[in-house]
């Protein structure tokens, strides 16, 4: 984790190579404030946000007893669609 001060924000050249190992923290004060990343890395974090959400939908699908087995579903399907 890198943490820098927002006074360093003006070296553009020297923050965007910090990105390259991942988020840099930038604090105000002594403070956290903002996190600058590269945009690779963040639309990865919300690929890997996205995948976590619909596997957590399935597990509690899961434990309510809301899911079927595979064979069943199918017969459901064909039967209702005729096929």
């Amino acid at each position: 984790m890198q943490i820098v001060p927002m006074r360093d924000l003006k070296d553009t050249v020297e923050i965007e190579k910090k990105c390259e190992n991942g988020p840099v923290f930038v604090t105000k004060n002594g403070y956290g404030r903002l996190v600058v990343m590269d945009i690779d890395y963040y639309e990865k974090q919300l690929a890997q946000s996205a995948e976590a959400g619909f596997i957590n939908r399935g597990l509690k699908d899961y434990q309510e007893d809301k899911v079927k087995d595979g064979k069943t579903a199918l017969q459901e399907v064909r039967s209702k669609y005729g096929i």
